[in-house]
């Protein structure tokens, strides 16, 4: 199979799972009764991410799983992207 093909597939299901994550933590943290907006979420992200990981070692003295499944995905996403666009631009 060609190496583009295989990191845009790698770079696109980082994307989902960056996303799934980020609307799990969105909904954890209404859950929690914490003011969050939907329309905003890809903007606020960060700081919801870092809101939901306070929130949860108080709760448990360590970060919640959520926490890390954003962490990991969106850092998977920037590797991916980073390697498809040498890949493209070597050839």
């Amino acid at each position: 199979m060609n190496l583009k093909i295989i990191l845009t597939a790698l770079a696109a299901l980082a994307v989902i799972w960056s996303v799934v994550s980020s609307i799990r933590i969105y909904e954890a943290l209404r859950r929690m009764n914490v003011n969050v907006n939907f329309l905003w979420l890809r903007v606020m992200i960060p700081k919801y991410a870092q809101q939901y990981k306070e929130i949860t070692i108080k709760e448990t003295g360590k970060p919640g799983p959520l926490y890390y499944h954003w962490i990991i995905s969106i850092n998977l996403v920037l590797v991916m992207a980073v390697a498809l666009i040498l890949v493209l631009l070597l050839g």
